[in-house]
């Protein structure tokens, strides 16, 4: 579900959020729209408001763990979680984690990928949300829910901050809620002929 059907309907900071959104063509290779949140990051208020509103929409669901997908899931999932008080797990690519760890491999659109997580992060019962910057197709995510449920923990849902429009039509992901702020910008000169890269 998006943020703007999810009772923040005309809230300013999701234009704002938006607007903080570059997009850069033919990156990282030509046919590409790539959504660059770093500009977001550069953007103080921008950047705090999207933290808000997450913490917003979970600091209410006794949510103790906030799991956040290498790298861009890095950079708005340890705010959320000190800020609702949970703690907050990487979800990291092979090879990364010097302790055990679980791994999930997932399907890409050209081969396979895995995320990593220790096996000690997660006690069972723990209630979790899994952040990331973008959603396309969800298999990331679900991959990132499939190592947490193993581990015995309560996906309640995943959260990102840029999603397929799309999306609007599944608003569910393997069972589980999604719920996106704002749908990619495009530019203001639009180049048909280029796709979005989320990821």
């Amino acid at each position: 579900m998006f943020a703007a059907e999810n009772g923040l309907k005309g809230d300013p900071r999701l234009q704002a959020i938006s607007e903080a959104i570059s997009v850069i063509p033919h990156f990282p290779k030509p046919g590409i729209m790539f959504q660059d949140i770093t500009t977001l990051l550069l953007n103080h208020k921008a950047f705090k408001d999207t933290v808000d509103i997450f913490v917003e929409r979970y600091r209410d669901m006794g949510i103790s763990v906030v799991a956040g997908i290498e790298a861009r899931g890095f950079m708005f999932g340890p705010s959320v979680a000190l800020a609702i008080g949970a703690k907050f797990v990487p979800l990291r690519k092979p090879g990364k984690l010097p302790a055990k760890v679980v791994s999930q491999a997932y399907e890409l659109e050209y081969g396979t990928d895995c995320l990593e997580m220790h096996i000690d992060a997660i006690q069972h019962g723990e209630r979790a949300v899994v952040i990331d910057d973008l959603v396309a197709t969800g298999g990331t995510l679900s991959a990132a829910m499939k190592l947490l449920e193993c581990r015995g923990a309560e996906v309640v849902e995943c959260a990102c901050v840029i999603g397929l429009p799309d999306v609007k039509r599944q608003p569910r992901l393997n069972g589980k809620p999604l719920y996106i702020l704002v749908e990619p910008r495009e530019m203001e000169h639009s180049c048909s002929d280029l796709r979005v890269c989320l990821g």
